[in-house]
């Protein structure tokens, strides 16, 4: 039997209504869902294969791409005039970090350690290991500024030293020996009969412990409790702050451990991390929002007040001493070496300290560093953390390597570690993270939307059926009081009657 119109009608309004009443209880429940269903996906927990692996074995492509600064003209530098430098590079390592030791605790946290490693990627660099630049040579010319201080005769005996093994100020090697170490009498001396004084018990180089270590032993919350607390640094090494600094603020470890942040940032969020290269916790503020490989992020960079001085920024007081904005002292976490952390080729510091180098050209492109993350997740998606390290070099009496060198902050090397989410790892992140979520965010519209529709189509319907079941009768009514007034066929029948009529009478 077919089904009748008014029967489809009332269907359509059924369901219109129903559709209207899904996706409005769509606009306030689909939110929970999704944001329940990224707290069960951000939670380091084993059960979450995608996050956990994510957190576990970071399966993403990872680099490390270091630039040398070349000094041109060591020999006038020893007499005072102005460095100039060339940069060289980029040499670039593929890294592979993955987390060990791992333990989950009772008071949801877990403790891990996470290792390093680093191979030389010849395709994408331009060179080669056996490159030779010039750098300052950090025995040297640090050494001697860390015995400033020192009895004459002590600088004295540190300069025969020097000589007696064939140590000069500037060192002149291929790019793999000063990354990775080189062989040095003095070093082995030094590891002899001063253990300790050294980072390194073997070869010395600019990246000898970095290689095949760890970064220490970090205890971060899981988040099973409070999401809002998940990945952030509960202690690091057992420590709950370090005592590097001269402030209580300075020396918190705040913050995550630098690889994802806790979930559901706005424009007003930082990321707070703590760097146990950089020996204290650093944080990133909001730059813009974007989209990186198809899924929006919101970029954070590091403000001006990073690396400023105690002068420009009393918060950072507990750094000093200080030198101009821009520079970071980590000597006190160096073994006292005059070591120094800024920005590539000294990007927003102090402009002064480009008058003091010939050679560079800083430019937020190159050299600024930056994190783009997705907010809902805060799971970073491109990253690319630059930082440069610096050596001061000065004359000092009674050593005669240093020559009559000016005071300054002489840039060694800059480095660029930068990761991505792309393969399988990215489509399943988007899928999981992204897609899913937006397409529930996106029915509860569609459902209203089809719902009214629906119920629009079945009013339409009735209204126009009740008004072409009243238009037949008043048109019928209309014609017959028009046909009786005006068609002469009954005008002459009435005519014909009255005339009969007079005559019966007659």
């Amino acid at each position: 039997m077919a089904v009748s119109n008014s029967t489809l009608a009332i269907v359509f309004l059924v369901l219109g209504g129903l559709a209207v009443l899904f996706g409005t209880v769509l606009v306030f429940v689909g939110p929970i869902i999704i944001d329940d269903q990224i707290v069960k996906n951000v939670e380091i927990n084993p059960k979450n294969e995608l996050s956990y692996t994510m957190w576990k074995d970071i399966p993403v492509p990872f680099f490390m791409s270091v630039y040398f600064f070349h000094i041109v003209n060591p020999d006038e530098i020893l007499k005072g005039e102005m460095p100039m430098v060339i940069q060289r590079g980029p040499y670039v390592y593929r890294e592979k970090r993955w987390k060990d030791n791992i333990t989950f605790h009772d008071n949801n946290t877990v403790s891990y350690m996470e290792y390093r490693q680093y191979f030389f990627e010849e395709s994408m660099s331009v060179g080669d290991e056996s490159d030779v630049v010039t750098i300052p040579n950090m025995l040297v010319l640090g050494a001697s500024v860390m015995m400033e201080n020192m009895p004459f005769p002590i600088r004295i005996l540190l300069s025969t030293t020097f000589k007696t093994f064939n140590e000069g100020p500037f060192l002149t090697k291929p790019v793999g020996e000063l990354m990775w170490g080189y062989d040095s009498k003095l070093v082995d001396f030094l590891n002899t009969y001063l253990p300790g004084m050294l980072p390194s018990s073997g070869k010395f180089g600019l990246f000898a412990e970095f290689n095949n270590s760890n970064s220490g032993k970090f205890t971060v919350f899981t988040g099973q409790d409070d999401i809002r607390k998940v990945h952030m640094v509960d202690s690091w090494n057992g420590l709950k702050s370090v005592d590097y600094w001269r402030s209580e603020q300075c020396n918190m470890i705040n913050g995550t451990a630098g690889q994802m942040w806790p979930p559901f940032m706005n424009t007003e969020s930082t990321l707070p991390f703590y760097s146990p290269d950089a020996c204290r916790s650093m944080e990133l503020v909001y730059q813009r929002s974007g989209v990186s490989r198809g899924i929006p992020v919101y970029r954070f960079v590091a403000p001006k007040t990073l690396f400023a001085n105690g002068a420009d920024y009393p918060p950072n007081e507990g750094f000093c001493p200080c030198r101009q904005s821009g520079l970071l002292n980590v000597s006190t976490c160096r073994h006292n070496s005059p070591v120094f952390i800024s920005q590539p080729h000294f990007f927003e510091a102090d402009p002064v300290l480009l008058k003091t180098i010939n050679g560079l050209s800083p430019n937020e492109d190159e050299h600024g560093l930056f994190i783009d993350i997705h907010p809902e997740t805060g799971v970073p998606v491109n990253v690319s953390i630059r930082l440069q390290l610096n050596l001061l070099i000065k004359s000092v009496s009674g050593i005669s390597e240093t020559g009559k060198i000016a005071e300054v902050v002489m840039p060694m090397i800059w480095f660029g570690e930068s990761g991505y989410i792309d393969g399988p790892v990215l489509n399943t992140f988007r899928t999981n993270l992204v897609v899913l979520p937006m397409v529930m965010e996106y029915m509860q519209y569609i459902f209203i939307g089809l719902g009214l529709v629906s119920i629009l189509g079945a009013v339409i319907y009735f209204c126009d059926k009740k008004a072409r079941e009243k238009s037949p009768v008043s048109l019928t009514q209309g014609e017959s009081v028009k046909d009786t007034k005006h068609d002469p066929t009954n005008e002459t029948q009435a005519e014909k009657l009255n005339v009969n009529d007079t005559a019966d009478k007659k």
